[in-house]
């Protein structure tokens, strides 16, 4: 017989991971993929599903969809309310066990801080946990895409109070007896022999150790910087001071020899100058190989060839750092702007104080209103009469619910009548407590101005005013000044040079007034600049974006009308799903060229920093380059501060680009460019399946060989779908569109080539029918390169190496035998390490990620975006154990397959974030050496302090809601070493040092918690 209530959590389990519910004919396979098994609903004794789920009104809420399907909602019972409650006071337990002190102090990183403006994508995955195969419903927030700027920029500070535990040394490899130093040298010569580059000193011992069979003797390094015949030490401004960099005195010596200068005073000023001025705008770092084509796009000369060589030379002017360790030439320069930081916080706080000072009666004043330190905080938009000063509230604890809270006591305070004390001479600018025209509410409010009788004022927390009669006001009582007023303004970002238009305000007003709505932050200042998302419906609508929107001119549209035919059509793009992208000939076409040629002429023209995009953010329009050309792009998606996905929205093709390869749309053509509506048509052929499974990669690549660009296309319209913006349309690559027949559709319904074969994934079939279609190399080199199956712009110049095998290798051959990365290295046990928590299963199962090599991470994924998404696409033989590069949600990753299976789904286990995941095979690629430089960075964990057992569901959930995607202090207790770096295993005590007054020790909490759930059973 089935366990009635374990049945309930799991369905519990699946229906809390979909926040917009599950069709009840969809919910027996999720419950499936969860627990392995369909739900027997007959073993408890219900003929059907439909009847079981009736019964758990607790667990299960039944509504009916639009389509008229059951969905099911998940519901909140007792039990889960019960474990909240015991979650939340456990928080606040006391400690116990030994008493022991973590410093919780924060400390910045030396570098320029990585700024993340991600798009905060939220979901629950199902997790196989894969200790004692135990199934766990795990909330995920996608890592790179939703960290803050603020939360990045903070590192925490390794206690150093912490008890040692005595624990017995590693053992170390015999060397010979005396240190010989004449015998160092003369290996160290052989070492730097082979890395002429150079190398970090952290990574000699083990070069050494694996050279020689002996460690290398400790009084060698302290002699290093002595041994200038032999080596030069170089210390990099790295965020970590320990690290240095060892070069062959060859080196130096043919640097001095060189003609070339080699010392900061040999550096033109006007040069310097002018990498100072590109370095200040983009404040999140910018890669030091894309100096020579910036500076030679921004200032129309040449970039001196020995900068890159020497880029000590901008010591004065920079921070350097060198993510990748073995490549120290593939550096990230940071601008050293520290005094111009203190000036702009001296100035905020000067504007602070002015403003508490106009705030001030009496002697009170009221504090001024912090912004929320989440880069996405709930707002309530209040309304705008210009998007540079829209005035809202913001949402949660310490903002609306103590706003909530104050009113509430205001109300019970002026209930009595001895505490209404009537404002008998109103002052402007004197704040006061008004009894609003429901006469139960008293607000907060500023006087405005005085009338006769009458009073016009603010209210401060609700951000509007109204005129009302003098005797509805009263003293305010010194004890309600110490809320910041909650009402405050943002400047919506992309809408600086429209804020007063008519259009965008009636726009916004339709879509954003009176909502709560997310706001991404982008710069925290005292009218921060944001972007507000509309989140309540199926897909998120980006406010900024549509109101910029309002601005086109409709007379300059080209839709397609229904039995229309056109001739001279220019098909830009095809999708990997069928759809196509393709300009007509009109009005607005013809604008759009003319006005893209002054704006090429202008940048021509202009010598100046000011046109660079340094604030890049989803929804903005700029330019970037197109087959040599600039165009209009739309900025989709970012990948840390220094990558973007774009989409060209005049020809339908996505790319993903530097921002440094984007430009601002000058002023003298920014209002023509905003006014002109996107000239690229959605399409999809009619009679032919639209769906990424119906088309195989021969039908899609025969269709970009025929339709790419063939200048005597033409299509006729059968239907357009409004709310999708797409037509379906018959194309021809001849004008002889009367004839269905002669149709690119048709041809491809007769050949086979566009239906789907089951199974077939790692292979290419060829076409059952011959179809004549050009083979221009040229043209299909051009039309592979592509992102999310869409035509990819050529990159150039390529700056990375081609991936293993897929130049010279047959397609569907095994990569070459890849190097791995380094081992990750560890601390000493006992010693403690900053840490960030990317999964939790239990106490006895979760990942970490070590805090300070992170932005790493986030580098080095930026590089494989830009790498993977413009390779051409090739079958990969996938293999199990293999490791590669999988694409997931925009993302590349390091992956190890764990399994194939039947389906053409590959199971992997992402190496740097600790997550299993399903992916199709077509989107793995051969893992190139170049992005096996940094180790791997998950570290499978148990925490340290309890005795291992079966952990319960409620002491998961514990578990997971203290650590999981927080950043933690963990002292190591021990390392369970294995062959493969993805098997070891570390036990770890884990704290959290957030709280001021203590810290709090994750094993202790845990103890506790079984402790009390075993008392009450």
């Amino acid at each position: 017989m089935a366990d009635e209530e374990l049945v309930k959590k799991m369905v519990r389990a699946v229906l809390q991971s979909s926040k917009s519910g599950v069709s009840l004919s969809h919910l027996q396979v999720e419950y499936k993929d969860l627990t392995g098994e369909l739900i027997p609903y007959k073993q408890l004794g219900y003929a059907t599903l439909d009847a079981l789920l009736h019964s758990m009104p607790s667990v299960v809420k039944l509504d009916k969809g639009q389509s008229g399907e059951v969905v099911c909602h998940a519901t909140t019972g007792n039990e889960m309310t019960h474990i909240t409650k015991l979650a939340a006071r456990q928080r606040t337990a006391k400690r116990t066990g030994r008493p022991q002190v973590v410093n919780c102090q924060m400390r910045v990183k030396p570098a320029a801080p990585l700024a993340l403006n991600g798009e905060t994508l939220i979901s629950f995955v199902k997790y196989d946990c894969a200790c004692n195969s135990c199934f766990k419903v795990l909330f995920r927030i996608h890592y790179i895409e939703n960290v803050s700027a603020a939360f990045m920029s903070l590192i925490f500070l390794a206690p150093s109070i912490l008890n040692e535990n005595t624990t017995p040394s590693k053992p170390r490899l015999p060397h010979s007896a005396p240190y010989s130093p004449k015998l160092v040298q003369s290996r160290l010569k052989e070492v730097l022999n082979k890395h002429s580059n150079g190398l970090w000193v952290s990574k000699l011992p083990q070069l050494y150790r694996d050279l020689y069979k002996q460690d290398l003797p400790s009084e060698a390094l302290k002699d290093l910087e002595h041994w200038t015949h032999i080596c030069t030490v170089e210390k990099p401004c790295s965020t970590k001071p320990q690290e240095l960099l060892l070069y062959p005195t060859q080196r130096s010596s043919a640097t001095s020899k060189s003609s070339t200068p080699a010392s900061p005073r040999d550096l033109p000023p006007e040069v310097k100058q002018k990498l100072g001025e590109l370095l200040l705008k983009y404040s999140s770092g910018l890669w030091a190989h894309a100096l020579p084509k910036l500076y030679q796009d921004t200032y129309k000369c040449k970039l001196p060839e020995f900068v890159l060589d020497h880029l000590n030379l901008l010591s004065d002017i920079c921070t350097i750092d060198y993510p990748m360790p073995d490549n120290p030439k593939r550096a990230i320069l940071y601008a050293k702007v520290l005094e111009d930081e203190n000036r702009n916080q001296s100035g905020l706080a000067g504007s602070e104080t002015k403003e508490a000072v106009e705030r001030s009666l009496s002697s009170q004043t009221v504090p001024p209103l912090l912004i929320p330190r989440e880069e996405y905080p709930s707002v309530l938009v209040v309304e705008a009469g210009d998007t540079n000063s829209v005035i809202l509230r913001y949402i949660g604890d310490g903002y609306s619910k103590a706003q909530e809270k104050l009113e509430d006591e205001m109300r019970e305070f002026y209930g009595q009548d001895s505490n209404k004390v009537a404002l008998t001479s109103p002052l402007t600018g004197q704040l006061t407590a008004v009894c609003a025209e429901e006469e139960e509410e008293i607000l907060r409010a500023q006087v405005c101005e005085v009338m006769a009788d009458k009073v016009k004022v603010h209210y401060v927390d609700h951000g509007f005013s109204e005129v009302i009669s003098k005797s509805k006001l009263f003293e305010l009582h010194e004890k309600f000044y110490r809320l910041p007023f909650q009402a405050t303004k943002c400047k919506l970002a992309g809408l600086e040079s429209f804020s007063q238009e008519q259009a965008v305000l009636k726009r916004f007003e339709s879509m954003a007034t009176g909502k709560i709505l997310l706001a991404e932050i982008l710069v925290r200042q005292e009218v921060p600049l944001v972007v507000l998302y509309d989140t309540s419906q199926d897909d998120d609508i980006n406010i900024n974006a549509a109101c910029m929107k309002a601005l086109q001119d409709k007379s300059l549209e080209s839709p397609l009308k229904v039995n229309s035919a056109y001739m001279n059509v220019n098909v830009t793009s095809v999708c990997s799903d069928g759809t196509i992208y393709c300009q007509v000939p009109s009005r607005g076409l013809t604008k759009l060229n003319e006005i893209l040629e002054k704006t090429e002429n202008y940048l021509h023209s202009q010598v100046t920093s000011e046109l660079l995009v340094s604030r890049p953010f989803c929804g903005k329009i700029c330019l970037a380059r197109y087959k040599g050309k600039w165009s209009r792009v739309e900025i989709t998606n970012l990948h840390g501060s220094r990558v973007v996905d774009i989409m060209f929205v005049d020809v339908g093709v996505q790319a993903s680009v530097e921002v440094t390869e984007l430009r601002e749309i000058p002023p003298p053509t920014l209002r023509d460019l905003i006014s002109t509506p996107a000239q690229a048509l959605k399409c999809c052929l009619a009679d032919l399946p639209v769906s990424v499974g119906s088309w195989t990669p021969d039908a899609v690549q025969w269709l970009r060989d025929t339709a790419l660009h063939c200048s005597d296309c033409s299509l006729k319209a059968t239907k357009v779908d409004e709310p999708k913006r797409l037509a379906h349309v018959y194309l021809f690559t001849s004008k002889n569109f009367h004839d269905k027949s002669c149709s690119l559709n048709q041809q491809l319904a007769d050949s086979n080539l566009w239906s789907h074969q089951k199974d077939v994934f790692l292979s290419s079939r060829g076409p059952s029918k011959s179809l004549n279609a050009p083979t221009n190399p040229a043209t299909i080199q051009t039309s592979s390169l592509r992102t999310d199956g869409q035509d990819k712009v050529p990159h150039t110049p390529k700056r990375m190496s081609s991936p293993l095998g897929s130049q010279s290798a047959p397609p569907g051959s095994p990569p070459e035998q890849l190097a791995l990365p380094p081992l990750l290295e560890l601390p000493e046990i006992g010693q403690n390490l900053d840490v960030f928590v990317s999964v939790a299963c239990h106490p006895g199962h979760f990942v970490l990620q070590p805090w300070h090599d992170m932005y790493k991470l986030v580098d080095l994924m930026g590089e494989m975006i830009l790498h993977y998404n413009k390779m051409e696409e090739k079958p990969l033989k996938v293999e199990k154990s293999q490791v590669c590069a999988a694409k997931l949600e925009n993302n590349w990753y390091r992956v190890l397959v764990k399994g194939v299976l039947t389906n053409g789904l590959v199971s992997v286990f992402q190496l740097d974030y600790g997550k299993h995941e399903l992916v199709s095979c077509t989107q793995l690629r051969p893992l190139t050496q170049e992005f096996c430089q940094l180790p791997f960075q998950a570290i499978t964990a148990q925490l340290a302090g309890l005795k291992p057992r079966q952990w319960s569901e409620e002491a998961s959930i514990v578990f997971r809601n203290h650590v999981e995607k927080k950043p933690l202090v963990g002292q190591l207790e021990s390392v369970q070493e294995a062959s493969q770096p993805w098997d070891r295993k570390v036990v770890i005590y884990l704290v959290d040092t957030s709280q001021e007054e203590r810290d709090i020790w994750l094993h202790d909490i845990m103890a506790e918690f079984t402790d009390e759930m075993s008392n009450a059973a």
